[in-house]
C-alpha cells in the first residue's frame, strides 16, 4: 500500500469541472493499493499519516505533526501509483489492486484517518478528478506499507 503525500497550503478538487471538495492548511494523500494489501497496512498508513512531522516548528524544524497543527488532509484514490514502467512505454497497472477491494480499503483508510479527528475530504473513487493545490517547502513523502 502506498500514499503519495505532499504538505500543502491548499488543495481544491474537481468533478467534471465542478468544485467538489477543498482543504485549507494540510495534506494531499493519493492513496494507491496492491494485490494483497490488506486492513493491517490501513492501520500502518493512517497512523503513519497522521502522526509524520513534517509540519515546521517555531524553529522551523518539521517537528509537528498533522495531528498537532489540525491539518485539514484530502484524500484521493490513485492507482497508478503501482504503475510498472520497467518494459516498453506504457505502463502496465498488473500490481494494482482490483476495484471492488481497492474501494473498500480506500474507504476503510479514509475512516481511520478521520478517526483522528481531523477534518478529512475525500476524491471520488473512479472518477476522473483535477486537483489543484500549492505544495508547500514542497515536500512530498512516499509512504508505504508491505503486507
Amino acid at each position: 500500500m502506498r500514499a503519495l503525500v505532499q504538505r500543502t497550503k491548499e488543495a481544491q478538487l474537481f468533478i467534471d469541472g465542478r468544485p467538489h471538495c477543498e482543504t485549507g492548511c494540510g495534506l494531499l494523500a493519493l492513496f494507491g493499493t496492491r494485490t494483497g494489501d490488506g486492513e493491517v497496512s490501513c492501520d500502518y498508513l493512517a497512523d503513519k499519516l497522521v502522526n509524520l512531522r513534517i509540519f515546521e516548528d517555531d524553529d522551523g524544524k518539521m517537528n509537528r505533526s498533522a495531528f498537532d497543527v489540525e491539518a485539514e488532509i484530502m484524500i484521493v484514490s490513485q492507482f497508478t501509483l503501482y504503475a510498472d514502467t520497467r518494459k516498453g512505454r506504457r505502463p502496465a497497472f498488473t500490481d494494482a489492486m482490483e476495484p471492488v477491494e481497492a474501494e473498500r480499503l480506500y474507504k476503510l483508510f479514509t475512516e481511520r484517518v478521520g478517526a483522528s479527528g481531523l477534518t478529512v475530504r475525500t476524491g471520488v473513487f473512479g472518477a476522473v478528478m483535477d486537483i489543484k493545490f500549492t505544495n508547500h517547502g514542497p515536500v512530498t513523502i512516499l509512504l508505504e506499507h508491505e503486507a
